[in-house]
Order: C-alpha cells, then sequence, then structure tokens
C-alpha cells in the first residue's frame, strides 16, 4: 500500500493538482494545471479547482487497487480567513471569503484537508526536500505574479489567528510609495513582483510588456531595465533583513518566476541583506535560491499531510 497526498496549489494565473508520495516526489502524470486569472468568475474558480482535483485523483483508478490519499494539502495565495479554509486571494477579486476547503472536501470526503497560506507551503517544501533542508528558523519566499512568505520557528510553521503569518509581501518597504491593490502604500509585493516591476521600468521609458521582455533587455544592457531588476531585488533584500531583525533567521529561501529575472537576483538580495546594519544576527541572514523546481508549491501542499507534525 503507497499513501498519497492530493496537493493542491491555487495562485493567480492557475490552479494545480498532483498526487505526491511520502518522499516528496509527484506521481507520474497526476499534475494537473487549469487557469484561474483577476478576471475569472467565482464560478470559473470552482470549475477549475475541481476539474484539476478530479484529473489527478483518476490517476489513481490505474494505480494498485490498495494506493490511497491519505489527506489533502492546499496551499493558497493570500489572505486566508481563518483557519477553516476560507480564501481571499488577493490577485482573484471574485473569491472573497470563498469556502475552498468546503469545496475541496466535496470532492475527496473521508479525509482531512489542510489549508495553508502557500507561503507555508513552499517553506515545508524547502525545509523537506529543497534548499532549507534540516533547518529550523526558515522563512520560504516567491517572488512572481506576486510576494508571498512563510514561516518555520524553532522547527513549526507560524500561522497566527488569521492564517496570514509571514505574509512579507505586505510588508512596507522605506523609501517607496507605490499604491498596492491591498489599499497600503510602500507593499513590498508593490515595489517588487514581476507585473509591478514591469510596470516601473516602463513608467521610467523602457518598452517591453513582460517580465521575459525585461529579464532580455537588460541582458542586452538597457540601463532601466537593470535598474528596474535592481530595485525589486533591493526591496526583497530590504524586507528580509527587517523580518530577520523580528524573528532571528537562518536561512531564506526564494523561488518563484521574477526570481529567475536576472542570474545576479538573489545575490544582490543577499547583499542588501549583508549590508542591512551591525547586527549580525540579521546580516549573516542567508539568502539561497529555492532548490526545488517548479513542483516546489505542490510538494510544499503535500507537506501539509505528510509533515503536519510540523504545523502550528
Amino acid at each position: 500500500m503507497t499513501d498519497y497526498a492530493l496537493a493542491v496549489d491555487l495562485g493567480g494565473t492557475k490552479v494545480e493538482a498532483a498526487l505526491v508520495a511520502a518522499d516528496g516526489s509527484l506521481v507520474a502524470g497526476s499534475r494537473h494545471r487549469r487557469p484561474t486569472g483577476a478576471t475569472a468568475t467565482s464560478d470559473e474558480l470552482a470549475r477549475s479547482v475541481t476539474e484539476a482535483v478530479q484529473d489527478a485523483l483518476a490517476t489513481l483508478v490505474t494505480a494498485r487497487r490498495d494506493d490511497r490519499v491519505i489527506g489533502v494539502g492546499i496551499g493558497s495565495a493570500g489572505p486566508l480567513v481563518g483557519s477553516d479554509g476560507h480564501v481571499s486571494p488577493l490577485n482573484l477579486p471574485a473569491w472573497r471569503g470563498y469556502p475552498l476547503g468546503d469545496l475541496v472536501t466535496s470532492l475527496v470526503p473521508d479525509v482531512p484537508v489542510v489549508t495553508r497560506i502557500d507561503g507555508i507551503a513552499i517553506t515545508l517544501a524547502e525545509t523537506w526536500v529543497g534548499a532549507a533542508r534540516g533547518e529550523r528558523n526558515v522563512m520560504g519566499m516567491v517572488v512572481s505574479t506576486g510576494v508571498g512568505g512563510g514561516l518555520l520557528v524553532d522547527g513549526r510553521t507560524i500561522a497566527g489567528p488569521s492564517g496570514n503569518a509571514g505574509h512579507i509581501g505586505h510588508v512596507q518597504v522605506a523609501g517607496h510609495d507605490d499604491r498596492c491593490a491591498c489599499g497600503a502604500r510602500g507593499c513590498l509585493e508593490a515595489v517588487a513582483s514581476g507585473p509591478r516591476t514591469v510596470a516601473w521600468a516602463r513608467r521610467e521609458g523602457w518598452q517591453g510588456e513582460t517580465g521575459e521582455e525585461l529579464a532580455a533587455s537588460a541582458r542586452a544592457g538597457d540601463p532601466i531595465a537593470r535598474a528596474a531588476i535592481e530595485r525589486s531585488a533591493t526591496a526583497v533584500g530590504e524586507a528580509i533583513a527587517s523580518t530577520s531583525a523580528l524573528l532571528d533567521l537562518d536561512v531564506v529561501a526564494i523561488g518563484g518566476g521574477f526570481s529567475h529575472v536576472a542570474d545576479d537576483y538573489i545575490d544582490i538580495v543577499a547583499r542588501t541583506v549583508a549590508g542591512h546594519s551591525d547586527f549580525a544576527f540579521v546580516t549573516s541572514t542567508r539568502v539561497v535560491r529555492s532548490g526545488l523546481s517548479g513542483e516546489g508549491p505542490l510538494i510544499g501542499a503535500a507537506a501539509l499531510v505528510h509533515h503536519s507534525e510540523q504545523l502550528s
């Protein structure tokens, strides 16, 4: 008998589901993706989740008869609404207080369904099979369409009463006044995310449209594109330093598509942290690139089941 977790990763552009074994490996053929997006209706989002989950579960039909799903882990873009599976992802406006946990429970009855902010899932994945294996004081981060994070402190995740502890994307960065979709100004996500970095570059006169084009322009020597990338990475480093001053972190592991916009993106973040202050407990925080492939968010969602002893 093999016990699997059904992993669900809900983000601003897609939802994915897959079966994940106890060693952190995805079952071949079980990974399925459906679109989400800021313009999707509530029914469209629910249909995408339903189809991704059902397609992943269908893999069991061809597996051994005694294989089973022992639980479902959902890593959701934030914010969450408490610990009961209700979600309000900032970049999915059709879902405000939506009972995602209940939807998935209706699809996979009789097993526990655990929902956490996607940053917590990423952090568990990094400490399980990624760049922070064996560490006990870790923040995992994603820099992509948004900026998210999650915390492991003294070996256990920190969720907080609303489920949103570690949501570093909405920490304010000194010296910035960018308006954030959350309503505040100067949030890290408003400064450093891929779309916001592209928007800043365009305001400065750059003519491209996407993060991929921004990366290509920077490689070709465009000074505005390069300045935009450095602005993003520096802001991430400043937010990490402030977080480490509060929590005394050992390691921060950064993934997400926009963290690959330049080969030295993580190096800029690390230099910013190292030069932040004279406090060694802050500047000694190691900043590393995620040790995971694009499967990381799903592995992390599965860790909510396979390593539930680490959940607070």
